[in-house]
């Protein structure tokens, strides 16, 4: 007869949501007064990852999530943190979940996946093709930044004909992402937006760099195990996304961690697939943070886990043609009282000096008073910290109408 399977323990879709939250480090206390690099470092190693996006439409969207959970932060701060050279360096850039800064203690279990790119592995088939067929040119941009430093792809282009669109990337630039992804390179800092490449021996500390070579189960399972504390719950798929791990070795992975006694398997309510998450957890009684949330947030880029969540259908529709949107370009997710009550279409129009709110979408069954009120605060605040003098609210639906009502009634000013 197969060994009898403890029983599992089970917990309610409530109790799974202020799991959540409170490992994301949503715990409804108040901000510190003055949030310092060691609240950024401390963050940022609890979520253990933050991804990076082009699109500018409020802020880059590494800021927010920061900006989230810790209120009005200099932005400078995290700047520091990812592209500072010496102790104040923190953080690194690679392929967490997506491309993504991460505390440098995670660099000796990206090897692997260092490893497998360089093998062509892992990556985009074009640059994965480009790397068995243009080793020379790959050479010869590994040895300039040997002898330069601190290179962007401008700097390389020997290209003569015109740039085409988006992603026409030049020779110089496809071998220096293939050296990225292999790390050969590292991000030694920005200029603008643009990445400046160094070898990571000069830019990272050297303990992590010096540190002993792991195999590669080893770091997997670390990853994961690092993933369950940063979501506090999750299913398996939910926990491999976090740093976007492959299933076989994410299931052989979390079946060890369980047997070593580091994880438990539970079963939420409603959840179709075994939940993982800490053996001694606890769930907070309840969770009273408000926050708009960047559509990249590590609390909800799963989007079939914010759904299980918080039956919150959420899908960014920057990519959709403008007349088939039905929420707008930039949308915000609006977290209340433990609900994701409303959704926001959001633009930082910096030459006007305002904050536009195109569009207040209410999730059923609605913001009460004090909800609104809460938005109202958080658009202020938002603006504050992006150095926006004016609120405009540029929509005309029921609910603009009553946050104009709220901002009133709070003493904001509005356009």
């Amino acid at each position: 007869m197969p060994a009898e399977q403890p029983t599992q323990q089970k917990i309610s879709i409530k109790q799974a949501r202020r799991l959540a939250l409170s490992a994301q480090g949503f715990n409804g206390r108040q901000p510190p007064a003055t949030v310092t690099s060691r609240h950024v470092t401390q963050l940022i190693e609890r979520l253990g990852v933050l991804q990076i996006d082009s699109v500018n439409a409020l802020v880059r969207s590494h800021y927010l999530p920061l900006y989230s959970r810790l209120g009005n932060y200099p932005q400078k701060l995290l700047d520091q943190a990812a592209w500072s050279q010496g102790r104040q360096r923190k953080l690194f850039e690679y392929w967490g979940h997506e491309a993504s800064l991460l505390p440098v203690e995670l660099y000796p279990l990206m090897r692997w996946r260092m490893q497998r790119a360089s093998q062509g592995e892992g990556i985009y088939q074009e640059m994965a093709k480009f790397g068995r067929e243009q080793q020379t040119t790959i050479a010869r941009v590994l040895q300039a930044v040997r002898e330069q430093g601190a290179l962007g792809a401008g700097t390389l282009n020997t290209r003569q004909e015109r740039a085409g669109p988006w992603w026409d990337w030049s020779a110089e630039k496809i071998a220096l992402e293939w050296l990225f992804a292999a790390g050969e390179v590292t991000v030694a800092g920005r200029r603008g937006f643009e990445r400046l490449y160094d070898l990571p021996e000069r830019v990272l500390p050297s303990a992590i760099i010096n540190h002993p070579e792991l195999m590669e189960a080893d770091a997997q399972r670390n990853l994961l195990l690092h993933a369950v504390k940063a979501l506090g719950v999750g299913t398996e798929k939910d926990i491999r996304d976090y740093f976007r791990q492959d299933p076989a070795p994410a299931r052989a992975g979390l079946a060890e961690l369980v047997e070593q006694g580091a994880i438990q398997r539970i079963q939420v309510h409603g959840w179709k697939q075994p939940a993982y998450t800490l053996p001694e957890f606890t769930v907070p009684r309840k969770v009273t943070a408000s926050a708009l949330l960047s559509p990249f947030d590590s609390l909800i880029w799963e989007r079939t886990r914010t759904e299980r969540l918080f039956d919150f259908h959420y899908r960014l529709e920057i990519y959709t043609p403008a007349h088939k949107r039905v929420y707008g370009y930039y949308v915000l997710p609006f977290l209340h009282q433990e609900r994701i009550a409303a959704r926001i279409d959001l633009r930082a129009e910096r030459a006007a000096g305002r904050l536009a709110v195109h569009a207040v979408h209410e999730e059923q069954p609605g913001l009460d008073e004090e909800g609104m009120h809460a938005l109202a605060a958080n658009l202020r605040q938002l603006a504050d910290w992006l150095g926006l003098p004016q609120v405009l609210i540029n929509c005309q639906r029921a609910s603009a109408a009553r946050l104009r009502v709220a901002f009133v009634s709070a003493g904001f000013q509005h356009l």
